[in-house]
């Protein structure tokens, strides 16, 4: 079997917050892929709960860096 190319980059509570970090990511060089169960994903947001939780994954062999870019990301908060 094939090993898995992409790994857990974090979780975000919310589908606004998870566009801005794959903007951001994007941005610098990093493909992502948002991962978040279809019923928090509508027109009317389900955040309470687990149901607002969003996946980012990104590449394994860009992980370091997309790491280092988290943490900036979240220190301008």
């Amino acid at each position: 079997m094939d090993e898995m190319k992409y790994e857990l980059l974090t979780e975000l509570h919310g589908r606004m917050e998870a566009d801005l970090l794959e903007s951001y990511l994007e941005a610098n060089g990093i493909d992502v892929e948002l991962v978040q169960e279809s019923i928090g994903h509508t027109i009317y947001p389900v955040t309470m709960d687990m149901l607002g939780r969003v996946q980012v994954f990104i590449p394994k062999e860009k992980a370091k860096a997309a790491k280092k870019l988290l943490e900036k990301f979240n220190s301008k908060e």
